[in-house]
């Protein structure tokens, strides 16, 4: 059985810094997994970054995932080595 893709589909490749950027342009909120600690994310809205991916988020919060706690940060900047995944907050919404 042979299998042919549909031709008018077309995989685009996305980098990771169009998707950062469009993240900033939505002013989608992030939620950021820190590299070996799995207890606490960031999250916030994007408001900068660079090649490094070190980003500048506002109104930033620490959550903590056992207890749920939160605790409001700020604008902060995240050194890109700490960040392991970023992902939307809300997906429904574009970004």
């Amino acid at each position: 059985m042979s299998f042919k893709a549909n031709p008018k589909v077309q995989k685009i490749m996305v980098m990771p810094i169009n998707l950062t950027f469009r993240m900033l342009q939505n002013r989608s909120r992030v939620q950021i997994w820190l590299y070996e600690n799995t207890n606490l994310r960031i999250e916030g809205h994007i408001v900068g970054f660079d090649e490094y991916m070190n980003l500048v988020l506002d109104d930033a919060e620490e959550f903590h995932v056992k207890t749920q706690n939160r605790k409001p940060l700020g604008r902060i900047m995240l050194k890109g080595d700490n960040i392991t995944l970023i992902q939307n907050v809300n997906p429904d919404q574009s970004g």
